[in-house]
């Protein structure tokens, strides 16, 4: 069963975010803060993040800089989950490192889609296979890339 940690401070997102992957069949780890974030990623290994931005302890930027700089994690597929909506928000986070993008409230299809796209092998490339690549993009990952034993 596929693993997909999510990490937000609120309750009531957590919960709607656990009923929704439970629903389609995920096994679901939780986290409240970004520090308990990134001790869960490295006990469980889930196999996607769904990362809050404004958490306490550590924020949703700081978490993604940790993980992109662990050359064991580095190729988590990470999904920003947060309120920043504004004009430019969406960009900011997936050029800090993020493989998606989803705003609150959370629209429950758009979910999905992102998690179709970053767990079903022989997706699209990301933004990060371009930037290796020399080509304009921001930092994600390939779908279903996991680093040996992770």
């Amino acid at each position: 069963m596929i693993k997909v940690l999510v990490a937000e401070d609120n309750a009531v997102n957590r919960e709607l975010l656990r009923e929704l992957l439970e629903a389609r069949g995920y096994t679901v780890l939780e986290a409240c803060d970004g520090q308990e974030a990134l001790h869960m990623i490295e006990q469980a290994q889930p196999e996607l993040l769904l990362l809050d931005i404004g958490m306490p302890v550590l924020d949703g930027f700081a978490v993604i800089r940790r993980i992109r700089g662990n050359p064991r994690l580095a190729l988590l597929p990470v999904v920003a989950v947060t309120a920043y909506a504004m004009q430019g928000d969406r960009e900011k986070i997936l050029n800090s490192g993020f493989d998606g993008y989803l705003s609150k409230p959370l629209n429950p299809s758009s979910l999905t889609e992102e998690l179709d796209r970053l767990l079903t092998k022989g997706s699209q490339p990301t933004n990060s296979d371009q930037a290796r690549k020399g080509q304009p993009g921001g930092k994600g990952r390939a779908a279903g890339a996991r680093g040996s034993g992770t």
